[in-house]
């Protein structure tokens, strides 16, 4: 009997698994789970940089951002600064360094995966190097049709147990989350979200390959109580005095799901402080390594 049961088990798994997605029920960013959890509750792998692709020494990404959107990354960071002409670009510290093109191009480029996506939820920081007016980011947005994916709270900041799930965003159809870590008004723009009234990051520009840390570093002296909060794990290396750059030969490693200087076992000091996991795992080269296995782990998969 017990082999009988075992067996109807098997056929009963293998027959849902080849159901069509209408009759299996919904998913959401790839597992039914997810649709009954929180966004505050969801962990998230995120690619820092998103937009630098390329094998330059200040390149941080091997992947497009629609690749890296295929491969399961859903939560984008990108820096965007004034270009000489007085447009957004999407710059590395500023713009005579590194510019990899127009912020419009780079939202176009998410928009039209969004457009075919419909059941992901994706999260968009940005950052605002210049401290541009948000009507001009608003404006942005607003050019290529993204903002219509755009969530907005009822209330700012929402509480970080008052976030609605997946499933709720998606049922919605306000699957994107757009946050700004300087110069949001949510007053004038409700929907690009103030970064640091919901979360906060640990240290950048780490040096350290144990990554042995999860102090708060921004917003300064900020309580850990009511934000989420943003792990920044990924290795940079001293090339000249004072010059850093992305460690792209240390990434395999920095990326790995379990180990020493691992995705999960930084992620295992913020949970010993924090008693809850981290909202978002921000890594360069992701590809390399394994961090969806590391993102299925950290959400009890």
């Amino acid at each position: 009997m017990p082999r009988l049961r075992a067996f109807l088990g098997l056929l009963a798994s293998i027959f849902l698994l080849n159901l069509p997605q209408s009759l299996a029920g919904p998913l959401c960013n790839g597992h039914a789970e997810l649709c009954s959890r929180k966004y505050s509750n969801v962990t998230f792998i995120g690619a820092h940089d998103s937009p630098f692709v390329g094998d330059s020494p200040a390149d941080n990404q091997g992947l497009s951002v629609t690749a890296q959107l295929d491969a399961g990354i859903r939560f984008l960071q990108a820096q965007s600064h004034v270009n000489p002409f007085k447009t957004l670009s999407l710059c590395h510290t500023n713009c005579f360094i590194s510019d990899a093109g127009s912020l419009t191009s780079y939202l176009t480029t998410i928009k039209n995966w969004l457009d075919k996506s419909p059941e992901q939820v994706l999260t968009l920081l940005l950052t605002n190097g210049d401290r541009t007016d948000i009507k001009k980011l608003d404006a942005n947005f607003k050019s290529t049709g993204i903002d219509k994916y755009a969530y907005t709270p009822p209330v700012h900041p929402l509480p970080i147990d008052a976030w609605p799930t997946l499933g709720d965003l998606i049922k919605a159809k306000a699957r994107l989350i757009v946050f700004l870590d300087y110069g949001a008004n949510e007053k004038s723009v409700p929907y690009i979200l103030d970064e640091f009234a919901y979360f906060f990051e640990t240290p950048f520009d780490t040096t350290d390959p144990a990554f042995s840390q999860c102090k708060i570093d921004r917003p300064p002296k900020a309580s850990p109580e009511g934000r989420m909060y943003i792990v920044n794990h990924y290795l940079d290396k001293e090339i000249i005095a004072d010059v850093l750059v992305p460690d792209r030969d240390a990434a395999p490693k920095v990326n790995a799901a379990t180990g020493k200087g691992s995705i999960q076992a930084q992620a295992d000091i913020c949970k010993g402080l924090y008693r809850r996991a981290p909202n978002a795992v921000l890594l360069d080269f992701f590809e390399k390594g394994e961090a969806m296995v590391a993102q299925r782990r950290l959400n009890g998969f």
